[in-house]
């Protein structure tokens, strides 16, 4: 006996090859391969959910308010991309053999943070227990980089970015640090500490839903570039926080994980905590 194909399969097969043909003259080769896998995977998720038409309303209705969410300073798309792990996976796929490992962006990168002293501290002393970062940017070979470019980021003691809290000054938080001979670099900062992804929007109603923790594990974020070489987005994570094994956007490699050592006789006396870390970027 022949096996009878619903008519919702046979309705979507015939409806997801007009649109493919309909794109497969896209002269970009690549936005037409992207393309193709992107109607084919969302007419498929369609069809296995028998996706009905109250259901598709209440996506779209859904996305336009994480587009309303955006603005200059928050972007909902991309902390929704985050809360369901494609930022991390995009980052994974992308990473580069023998440099440090990528993690996520999150949304609350601010481009032209101001360029500080090799040393300087990015914050105040409100802010969280003094911290010292130290040590070398290199290649994959271990070769050290002059004039790599850290551009770092974090939240204050109270869990709040600066474009989050109206009593931190801008770019609170925020440096470009340059290196120098033999790609060494040291910075002041506060030990990071956990935080709540924004849970006041349409991702936080989703989180909700899902009953999943909003938390965040404590890290310092970290833009590492050089000329000729990868940039790499990635975290300093706190090895003592209790999110690393439920973090809120899947952001946690265990190679980015560091101690944050108690400060001893031969470190500076304006420190609490010194952490030793090295960036290694691989070639263009």
């Amino acid at each position: 006996m022949t096996d009878v194909v619903p008519a919702f399969t046979l309705t979507s097969m015939a409806i997801t090859d007009d649109v493919l043909a309909a794109y497969a003259d896209t002269p970009d080769p690549r936005l037409r391969e992207i393309l193709a896998a992107l109607i084919r995977h969302l007419h498929a998720f369609a069809a296995e959910t028998n996706l009905t038409a109250s259901e598709w309303q209440a996506g779209i209705e859904f996305l336009t308010a994480v587009g309303q969410k955006c603005d200059a300073d928050r972007q909902e798309f991309i902390l929704l991309s985050d809360v369901l792990g494609l930022s991390s996976l995009v980052e994974s796929g992308n990473a580069a053999d023998g440099a440090t490992e990528p993690t996520v962006l999150g949304p609350f990168y601010l481009p032209g943070a101001p360029a500080r002293k090799m040393g300087e501290h990015i914050g105040r002393p409100e802010d969280g227990p003094a911290t010292l970062i130290r040590g070398r940017v290199t290649d994959t070979g271990g070769r050290p980089i002059d004039g790599a470019t850290l551009d770092v980021w974090q939240c204050s003691g109270n869990g709040r970015y600066d474009i989050q809290d109206p009593d931190q000054p801008r770019f609170n938080l925020r440096g470009v640090f340059t290196t120098g001979p033999g790609g060494t670099f040291t910075f002041r900062t506060a030990r990071p500490v956990s935080y709540p992804v924004p849970v006041d929007g349409p991702v936080g109603d989703l989180l909700r839903a899902c009953q999943r923790s909003h938390w965040r594990a404590s890290h310092l974020h970290a833009i590492v570039a050089a000329p000729s070489h990868r940039p790499v987005t990635t975290h300093i994570f706190d090895a003592e926080n209790e999110y690393l094994d439920s973090d809120a956007v899947f952001g946690v490699r265990g190679s980015l994980i560091q101690r944050f050592t108690p400060a001893g006789p031969q470190d500076p006396p304006d420190v609490e905590f010194v952490v030793d870390v090295d960036f290694a970027l691989a070639p263009v």
